[in-house]
């Protein structure tokens, strides 16, 4: 009876537990249910944000910016990558990390410099914390970020080593002294120069990959979930000519330390194609300190002075009113017009129509053209706005002036003012939009459009290639443009300009010296100019110089200030490229080029100086320049044919130096 009793105690107990854990997964199971059903009724924004958001987010991967060139595929500005370490202690094992945290600390100390014990006490603070990402190091280069990688404990890797990699990408220039300014940025916020105009090229497409929190503060990047990978940039070939640029650089900063002078521009344009081969402005820092950083010759619009006079008197030939027999009386330099006082400061007498260019005349310029046009200003102003100097230049670049003419319909336009536009105020242009209408002279009367992009590349494939675009087909009769080219080069020849005379090149052009803000008080403000072209009889490439304020005491006037400039670049231009030098060496000289260069020269670095590497045979050079400490990207084979940078140029140890070779 007893044992009956037992287990019947017994059943029940167990019947009383079945049940108990039956009505628990009953219940369980309905909550379940519910809260499926409270799930699926739940606002989808409220789940991703209480869920999701909090401990997810998707990050952008940016895109690699494409390379921008110079036209002979030197390198202007690049996209290089750089690694940002992060550490991971929760993977690392303790034995691991006890095994060899002290060759980790030893190798650090031979990359970074800093104590072994630096690195151990911070490294055993964050193990303790058991930091899932601890920042160890930002910016690496890839030499570094390989050498690290390889180090005891992260040679392991992400999930056994703890070793994080955040690449990122950084715009550096190849040049920071030439053309950094005209190169210019676009970082998303601030736009400018070649970067900026380039950049829906340039930009690429960017990716995207999913973070988890680390904490309040960090996140971790997960690199197997929903990565999506970037599109890089296309590669743009600029028209700058390194070379060009260089020269025209120089040239310019000589002769605004000479001058003590606020700033200067120069723009260099190939005659039958338009593209810009040189851009360069310069802006005062400090005293004999000057860099590029502001675009003058786009941005800025300014009355040209004397330099317009060959627009003013273009168009009366075109129309007949002059001719090589014109003459016009400058009576003693000074003459009324209007109530307008129109002064030469200079000579006096009978000029013929290419003295009046030659001398730069005023009172010549003002007589002639008010003599033919007074009773109908519009038809000179018609040939203005036919050679495009009403319009905005339609180019890629950002911050392109609109120019301004006064016309009859404007209030302030009186009876003198046709004369102040003939020498060159009551206007208002760019430089650049001068420099085009000088191009066009000497391209024969076609008025071509300044080109800034030679093409684009992507994978080794032209995706883009710029042809001359023509603004004006004809911009004067052939008999015009030949008796203006006559009159520019007896400017040189001649006139105010003859001081860069030289038999050896031809050059036409025109002086400019234009006083500015004469309306103000105080000291007296002059831009000295110089536009034209070389070599006179068959244009290669149109160059306008303009220098801004120099010291009034040292000189002020275009053939003084500007012209030299002008000739300088002219000189190395044309008469000292690779192919003339080749050409006075081997034809007029008979010596053997080759013989000219020792084979094995030692190659030594003086003063942080670049030395002249060119003639050197590269294989004997470049390993040379890469033992001294110097980086070297090289294009053919055989001797070095051209070098950037160029010789005398302070380079430092982590410049890189760019070599062209040919056999």
């Amino acid at each position: 009876m007893a044992v009956q009793n037992n287990f019947e105690v017994k059943r029940r107990n167990t019947l009383k537990w079945g049940y108990l854990f039956t009505g628990v997964v009953i219940i369980s199971f309905v909550a379940f249910f519910f809260r499926i059903i409270q799930l699926q009724h739940t606002n989808v924004e409220e789940i991703k944000n209480n869920y999701i958001n909090k401990n997810y987010r998707e990050a952008t991967l940016k895109a690699a910016r494409g390379n921008l060139y110079a036209s002979d595929g030197s390198i202007l500005a690049t996209t290089v990558m750089r690694y940002d370490i992060y550490l991971d202690f929760k993977t690392v094992k303790d034995t691991t990390y006890s095994k060899h945290i002290g060759p980790l600390t030893d190798s650090l100390n031979k990359l970074f410099g800093k104590p072994r014990n630096y690195y151990r006490q911070i490294l055993d603070q964050q193990k303790t914390k058991k930091n899932q990402y601890y920042s160890l190091v930002k910016g690496l280069d890839f030499d570094q970020y390989d050498r690290i990688r390889n180090f005891p404990i992260f040679i392991k890797g992400k999930h056994k080593g703890g070793f994080i990699v955040d690449r990122k990408f950084k715009r550096e220039l190849a040049t920071t002294e030439i053309g950094a300014g005209t190169i210019g940025m676009d970082d998303g916020e601030y736009k400018s120069g070649l970067e900026a105009a380039f950049s829906k090229y340039l930009s690429g497409t960017n990716g995207s990959r999913y973070e988890q929190r680390v904490n309040s503060s960090e996140w971790k990047p997960i690199d197997y979930w929903k990565v999506k990978e970037p599109i890089d940039g296309q590669d743009v070939y600029t028209t700058l000519d390194l070379r060009i640029q260089d020269i025209a650089n120089s040239a310019l900063e000589k002769q605004l330390i000479n001058f003590d002078a606020e700033h200067g521009s120069v723009i260099v344009i190939e005659t039958n194609t338009g593209k810009v081969r040189a851009m360069v402005n310069l802006k005062r820092t400090a005293p004999g300190v000057y860099a590029d950083a502001y675009n003058y010759i786009l941005k800025d619009g300014i009355e040209p002075g004397s330099t317009f006079k060959t627009i003013s008197l273009l168009a009366a030939m075109d129309d007949g009113f002059i001719d090589e027999n014109t003459t016009v009386n400058v009576g003693n330099g000074s003459w009324v017009y209007a109530g307008q006082k129109i002064n030469d400061g200079h000579g006096g007498g009978t000029y013929e129509i290419s003295d009046v260019l030659a001398k730069s005349s005023n009172v010549g310029t003002a007589k002639l053209i008010t003599k033919y046009y007074a009773s109908n200003p519009n038809i000179f102003l018609d040939h203005l706005k036919k050679w495009k100097m009403f319009d905005k230049m339609d180019l890629e670049l950002p911050g392109v002036t609109k120019p301004f003419i006064y016309t009859p319909n404007h209030k302030r336009w009186n009876a003198a003012t046709l004369a102040s536009i003939a020498y060159g105020y009551s206007t208002n242009f760019n430089l650049l939009q001068l420099a085009t209408f000088y191009n066009g002279i000497a391209n024969g009367g076609k008025m071509l459009k300044p080109l800034f992009i030679d093409k684009v590349m992507q994978d080794g494939k032209i995706t883009y290639e710029a042809k001359p675009e023509v603004m004006v087909n004809k911009m004067a009769s052939d008999n015009a443009i030949k008796m203006m080219t006559h009159a520019l080069t007896k400017a040189v020849e001649k006139g105010t300009a003859k001081s860069i005379f030289t038999p050896n090149l031809k050059m036409a052009g025109k002086t400019g010296t234009a006083r500015f803000e004469y309306w103000l008080p105080g000291k007296m403000k002059y831009r000295a100019s110089f536009a034209g072209f070389f070599p006179a009889d068959k244009p290669k490439y149109t160059c306008y110089v303009m220098v801004s304020e120099p010291d009034v005491a040292k000189g002020f006037y275009g053939g003084t200030v500007a012209a030299p400039v002008f000739k300088e670049i002219a000189g190395k231009t044309f008469l000292k490229t690779p192919q003339n030098i080749e050409k006075d060496v081997l034809v007029d000289k008979k010596v053997d080029l080759g013989k000219l260069v020792e084979p094995n020269t030692k190659i030594t670095i003086s003063n942080n100086q670049m030395p002249n590497l060119v003639g050197l045979i590269g294989k004997n050079t470049i390993p040379q320049i890469e033992n001294l400490g110097y980086s070297v990207d090289y294009k053919g084979v055989g001797k070095i044919i051209e070098q950037f940078p160029t010789v005398g140029t302070i380079i430092k140890k982590n410049q890189r130096i760019y070599l062209r070779l040919q056999n």
